[in-house]
């Protein structure tokens, strides 16, 4: 047994940063590669263009590399914690630098976005898919295939959204928030906390479902797919709708901020 092995993560990075030794470094990748992995397979759920899963992992080893000199125990994150942000946040990086999303598709985003937007100030609720594809002039099944090829570009646009706001990503913002000890940013992170929550509550039971699955129990389409028994491809199209009520959501929260 390696002498490294029974050491906690946070105890092996407090190691190598106290004697730079290359093998503790590697015994870390080694014990996180599956992180790696992991969240390379959830996030194929959405980023429907990125076929390269493999040259997803290499980036994401790379940046696990990094993350090992860069982790700062003194924050009190645990340190799965931290590469897990650090590689979700490749993955948006990654999409943004090689522009996966089409002009169809950008197109698709723009229409739909007016159709619901326009429905909304006339209802004053979120409308019902079969209310958006009636105004669209489709069926709710081609309204719905639409919608699961704009899943990327909406993920992207909110995330970048959230991010100019405060500097974090969705996932990271339902999961846990790592600022407390800067007073100044607080209360603007604990306000966007509060509207995104409000935006989920505002979402569908189903929808806050996959939102739920997804984000906070990192669960990828097919396994939310079998939690809630129905197909993936449906779990996409909910996940994309959810995502783009969200981003309009949190889009009038910051007009109005």
């Amino acid at each position: 047994m390696s002498e490294w092995e029974q050491m906690s993560a946070e105890e092996l990075v407090a190691e190598y940063q106290r004697t730079a030794r290359h093998e503790i470094k590697q015994e870390l990748v080694m014990r996180y590669i599956h992180v790696v992995r992991s969240i390379a397979l959830q996030m194929r759920g959405v980023y429907l263009n990125f076929a390269q899963v493999d040259d997803m992992i290499s980036e994401g080893v790379i940046a696990l590399m990094s993350a090992v000199d860069k982790f700062d125990p003194s924050k009190n994150v645990k340190f799965e914690t931290y590469v897990s942000k650090r590689i979700r946040g490749l993955v948006i990086d990654l999409a943004r630098r090689q522009d996966w999303v089409s002009r169809g598709v950008r197109r698709s985003v723009r229409e739909i976005d007016q159709i619901s937007n326009a429905l909304f100030i006339e209802l004053g609720r979120n409308p019902t898919d079969q209310e958006i594809a009636d105004r669209m002039g489709v069926t709710v099944e081609k309204y719905r295939q639409m919608l699961s090829k704009t899943g990327l570009c909406n993920v992207l646009s909110l995330e970048m959204m959230l991010e100019d706001s405060a500097q974090t990503t969705l996932g990271e913002r339902l999961v846990t928030s790592d600022i407390e000890d800067q007073p100044e940013l607080h209360l603007q992170e604990e306000e966007l906390k509060q509207a995104l929550r409000d935006g989920i509550n505002s979402l569908l039971e189903n929808e806050r479902m996959v939102v739920s699955l997804y984000y906070e129990k990192e669960l990828n389409m097919k396994e939310i797919a079998q939690v809630m028994e129905v197909s993936e491809p449906r779990i996409s199209q909910i996940h994309a709708n959810a995502i783009r009520k969200l981003r309009s959501y949190m889009g009038r929260f910051i007009a109005d901020t």
